[in-house]
């Protein structure tokens, strides 16, 4: 289930699903930990009127229309029931200065008479993402609310309407003996005001409108979140005393002057595309940490599928992620990250697998051997993305105090591993695992990247006043150019290898037409941009995956079977590869070719502008996790490409 709406301030991450109900509630950290990630911690939220409860997920009577409509991250979710006459249009915020998701409720009376119309809220969770059953909640009548807590994780839950507190209030078990959850309490419009409950908690809020004919009232309903009672009834405190109102306007404030470099940018992009532009900028900022982690995706629907999902950091994610805020000017978040990566560094000057937001290692499918191969488990073009973005990060900063900070500390040990971890056989990178995380060999991809992140690094020892460094850097590149022009172009299927493997001697090639190999080569410069063998593989792709018969969406690479729904085709088309293509066809001069992919992508975004990974080239289903942040970085890259000029 994608998420249209996803909410964040660095530090708590709300998740919205088509129901406009909380099913991702994150924090402290954006994408760690989970406190209510499944279907039955969905945050229900239900009407009662006239002797009958309907809940927004409960039956098919409900519409949804999402939007971001403040030119920030506020979320306009406007639910319609024509059979029971009730409009709910919600205002979603998590506040940019304290950790509370606030949202303003707008309950609209349909009909023409007076009604009796009641408003209920609940929340479940498993705090710190536990499966034990060790949660509290209790009933705060000093601070007219509720406390859920567990260790040192703390939910304050409250509203106001019509000058008051919620008029009714239940906490109880869910999951567990037997329990379906208090939601079920509110069946009669009722609630029993039980004080107090532990185990598998969540309690329910009522609100009593009665509402005269097509009239209206709204209800301020929060959630603080603190590492500690104290800390969240602070919050609290805060969001009680000022109001929602004014902290929503606050927020709002917050995000038009971050947007600001945004703006001015879109400003320069066709009309059609600028609310898509902004919207993936900020969705992008959504999925950021305030610790330096970009997260690949928040959306927790590949848990309904899969051994884990994607709320991790990917140094390789987080570099094509950041690439198109630090080209439209933004320091912060690409400073960092990259304090995140120096900090996860290995002592040999690789970059693991993946991260957790809090800096620890993340789940790992990639042993230390490999066939009869002993080599770390990792993927080699995620170090040297990382010191190619911050290369082209301190071309735009070139601050005395960024070398200081990253030249002997992060650049060095990177640079000279990889100037280190040369096959002796071929002159290349020795083998790693490809950017898809399946294969371990030494791919086109990855080569291309080692290559230039290698030339980069020469560049910063030049700064840094290490012309030995420099000299041994840009070398080693060099030579890493002229083993890639005897190894991976594919005479035979006009084509880059998708990579080789060395056994006993040999050097095995394989032939599978990637995507990432070709793009690979041209976006990081292995080969002239006007070469033959980049045009000739380029051509093959258009060829091999339809798009000169008419197709525009890429698959990763010949036969792709990764949630691949239908054995016939060739592989699911990924919006990644695909906008890879739009950018190639800008740089070569053919912007018309480039809006044209642009355009099938942007039909497939949802209505708040959030795109997948991949689609159903069969059905033209979105396929999860959505959003996923790759891919919003990807739309703002090639927009940017359409109005670069060259050089």
């Amino acid at each position: 289930m994608a998420r249209p709406i996803v909410l964040s301030n660095g530090e708590l991450h709300v998740g919205l699903n088509k129901y406009g109900l909380v099913h991702d509630f994150y924090f402290p950290y954006v994408g760690l930990e989970n406190h209510s990630a499944g279907h039955e911690m969905r945050h229900r939220v239900g009407i009662w009127v006239e002797d009958e409860i309907s809940w927004l997920d409960g039956d098919n009577s409900w519409s949804f229309d999402f939007s971001y409509p403040h030119g920030a991250l506020i979320g306009h979710t406007v639910v319609t029931n024509n059979r029971l006459g009730v409009i709910l249009e919600f205002d979603d915020c998590v506040d940019a200065q304290i950790s509370a998701f606030l949202r303003n409720i707008h309950v609209i009376n349909m009909r023409d008479s007076e009604r009796d119309i009641r408003l209920f809220m609940h929340q479940a969770f498993a705090i710190g993402d536990s499966r034990s059953n060790t949660d509290t909640g209790q009933y705060l009548p000093d601070s007219d609310a509720i406390l859920h807590y567990r260790g040192r994780r703390a939910f304050i839950i409250s509203g106001q309407y019509d000058g008051g507190p919620f008029d009714q209030h239940t906490i109880g078990l869910f999951g567990i003996e037997g329990h379906e959850g208090t939601y079920r309490d509110a069946d009669d419009g009722e609630l029993s005001n039980s004080p107090v409950e532990h185990g598998r908690v969540d309690s329910t809020l009522r609100f009593r409108l009665v509402l005269k004919a097509h009239s209206s009232a709204r209800v301020h309903y929060w959630i603080a979140a603190g590492r500690s009672t104290r800390l969240a009834l602070f919050v609290h405190k805060q969001v009680r005393e000022s109001g929602i109102i004014s902290r929503i306007g606050q927020t709002a404030n917050w995000w038009h002057n971050w947007l600001k470099p945004a703006e001015s940018t879109a400003n320069q992009i066709p009309e059609l595309y600028r609310k898509t532009f902004i919207e993936s900028v900020m969705i992008i900022k959504s999925q950021i940490d305030m610790r330096g982690a970009v997260i690949a995706s928040t959306d927790t629907t590949m848990l309904n599928y899969s051994r884990d999902a994607y709320a991790y950091c990917w140094p390789r994610d987080g570099s094509f992620v950041l690439w198109p805020l630090i080209r439209m000017g933004y320091k912060d978040e690409a400073y960092r990250f990259f304090e995140f990566c120096k900090r996860g560094l290995h002592p040999d000057g690789y970059l693991m697998h993946k991260y957790r937001a809090d800096g620890a290692l993340g789940s790992s499918w990639h042993p230390y051997v490999h066939d009869d191969v002993v080599a770390p488990p990792i993927q080699e073009d995620e170090t040297a993305l990382v010191l190619f973005i911050f290369a082209q990060y301190y071309k735009m900063h070139p601050d005395d105090n960024l070398l200081k900070g990253f030249y002997e500390q992060m650049i060095t040990p990177m640079a000279d591993f990889l100037a280190s971890y040369i096959d002796e056989v071929t002159g290349l990178p020795k083998s790693s695992y490809d950017l898809w995380e399946q294969v371990f060999l030494t791919t086109t991809f990855t080569t291309s990247v080692v290559y230039a992140a290698l030339l980069a690094a020469s560049e910063i020892a030049e700064a840094a006043n290490e012309p030995d460094n420099a000299v041994k850097w840009r070398s080693s590149a060099e030579d890493i150019a002229t083993a890639a022009h005897k190894h991976l172009y594919n005479h035979e299927r006009k084509h880059f290898y998708k990579g080789l493997i060395v056994k006993d001697g040999a050097v095995i090639k394989d032939e599978t037409i990637d995507t990432s190999s070709t793009f690979g080569v041209f976006m990081f410069g292995l080969f002239d941009a006007s070469s033959s063998e980049l045009s000739s593989s380029i051509e093959t792709i258009k060829e091999r995956f339809g798009v000169n018969q008419g197709a525009i969406g890429l698959p990763r690479y010949e036969n792709d079977d990764y949630r691949r729904a239908n054995p016939s085709i060739t592989g699911n088309s990924w919006f990644i590869c695909s906008m890879w293509l739009a950018q190639y066809e800008a740089d070569r001069g053919s912007k018309e070719k480039a809006f044209e992919i642009l355009d099938w992508v942007k039909s497939h975004a949802m209505s708040t502008g959030m795109m997948s990974e991949q689609i159903d080239p069969i059905t033209d289903q979105n396929i999860a996790p959505s959003p996923l942040t790759w891919t919003q970085a990807e739309y703002v890259s090639t927009l940017l490409d359409t109005i670069a000029e060259k050089d």
